[in-house]
């Protein structure tokens, strides 16, 4: 659901994407490449999937279309899980001109003018989407689950498939609530729940912070603070378990590349905890911090500064490739379980690497050379291209907030304190106004976590994309 709006007028992002050095174009090779192999086609797996009636979940305007999924309930019990990824793999030649340039990119980087895709749109938005109607080939994952979502067999294989539907969030979510979920996904609220529950006892973390996001209107730009909807984190789930199942069949077979974060320190969880003391939040005794994290209400000032200070246990996110012994830690602090990147290959480089070890390791076969070879290469490859997405996105809310509240200054604002900064002496601090939605840093005294204040805006500019306001004394 949308929690708050407000229209900023006409925003020009070309100069983030000038500072961020984003690619304008793909290379002419390249370019010609996608488009000859999306004119003709690429050979179809032998495999024939087509019976099953996979659909799509995905936002409302996406046409990149990663994943499609048919749930069923088994007839002995428990529940099997069909999840089809497009096989990017098909389209993309090892060592082509478009295979390297799509390793000068790394994953797609969104802003709110326009994407630039890791592989050109004739692919990503075309033949290698799995968008409704159309046959196409794809990697397919077959999960089967007990009663109480225990993964109990695995089968990956290249296969011909064909979504019957492209369904978004708010639709699937108001079908949900009234009862009248499509069929090939009418489970997935029943298993969704299921996986949560079994993350939760194995440890695992899930933010539930509601995201800035800067989308087009008639006329401007729209700046929304949007929680993510209950089916959202359901389909989640199953993205989850499949990377669950191919880091488990790549730490198998010796070869692989994973995502890898650090459990959350002893010393983090104890801060979280006194946090939560100081702003009222209830932690009883065994409770896990996952647990915890997952009752708090982030639209209330106490439980959005709790939230925040929640981030800094997730924290230290990367890509960990071995071939041979693996890594020391395997693991994924906020999955609880070993993990890996596989069903957003067009979008993310990494996962076509990944997909294609498990895939190997699964049929019984060596890993292909071209992917050993790079495996090694994209654990920076990924940094740094993590890195640019993120600026990106910091950067298009940071201009968006400046631009909003440009003619604003002097004026004064109701807002909730996130964040201190725990200097001796510092009296600093991270604010949420509530309209527009706007996070900002924040000076002067009387500011205590948690709680609501009167703060002054002294500095809104777009050129610097920054916003500072101060505390109204």
């Amino acid at each position: 659901m949308v929690i708050r709006r407000l229209i900023a007028p006409n925003i020009d992002f070309s100069s983030l994407r000038r500072e961020l050095k984003l690619p304008e174009q793909f290379t002419p090779a390249a370019q010609h490449e996608a488009d000859q192999i999306a004119a003709s086609g690429p050979a179809l797996p032998a495999v024939d999937h087509t019976d099953i009636d996979f659909v799509t979940i995905d936002p409302p305007t996406s046409m990149d279309l990663d994943q499609a999924m048919c749930l069923q309930r088994r007839p002995g019990g428990g529940y099997r899980v069909f999840y089809a990824i497009a096989d990017v793999s098909a389209f993309v030649a090892p060592g082509s001109a478009l295979f390297i340039d799509t390793w000068g990119r790394g994953q797609t980087i969104y802003l709110p003018d326009g994407k630039v895709p890791l592989h050109p749109k004739v692919l990503s938005e075309g033949a290698a989407s799995l968008l409704p109607d159309q046959v196409r080939p794809a990697v397919v994952w077959t999960i089967d689950l007990d009663s109480s979502g225990e993964t109990t067999a695995v089968r990956v294989e290249r296969a011909t498939v064909r979504s019957r539907a492209q369904l978004n969030y708010p639709a699937v979510q108001a079908a949900v609530s009234t009862g009248s979920v499509a069929d090939p996904i009418a489970l997935l609220p029943e298993i969704g729940a299921l996986l949560i529950e079994r993350g939760l006892q194995r440890g695992a973390i899930n933010l539930p912070i509601p995201s800035q996001e800067v989308v087009p209107v008639d006329g401007g730009w729209e700046l929304i603070l949007e929680a993510p909807a209950p089916v959202e984190d359901f389909n989640a789930q199953i993205s989850l378990l499949t990377g669950m199942a191919a880091a488990k069949i790549m730490l198998d077979g010796g070869c692989g590349l994973l995502r890898t974060m650090p459990a959350p320190e002893p010393e983090a969880i104890a801060n979280l905890k006194k946090a939560a003391q100081s702003l009222g939040i209830a932690w009883p005794d065994g409770t896990s911090a996952g647990r915890v994290i997952g009752s708090v209400n982030g639209n209330d000032p106490r439980g959005a500064a709790f939230l925040d200070h929640a981030a800094e246990l997730m924290r230290g996110a990367g890509y960990a490739a071995f071939d041979g012994t693996p890594p020391t830690d395997t693991g994924h602090g906020g999955v609880g379980a070993a993990y890996a990147h596989v069903t957003a290959p067009l979008r993310r480089l990494a996962d076509r690497f990944a997909t294609e070890s498990a895939l190997a390791i699964f049929e019984g076969r060596a890993v292909p050379d071209w992917v050993r070879q790079s495996l090694p290469k994209l654990p920076q490859v990924m940094a740094t291209t993590d890195h640019v997405a993120g600026a990106a996105d910091r950067g298009a809310v940071d201009l968006t907030e400046a631009v909003l509240l440009a003619d604003r200054v002097g004026e004064e604002f109701d807002a909730a304190v996130l964040d201190l900064d725990d200097k001796p002496g510092a009296r600093k601090g991270t604010i949420a106004i509530d309209h527009p939605a706007v996070r900002a840093k924040c000076e002067g005294a009387g500011m205590v976590l948690g709680e609501r204040l009167t703060v002054r805006l002294t500095e809104a500019d777009p050129k610097q994309r920054k916003v500072l306001f101060t505390t109204a004394e």
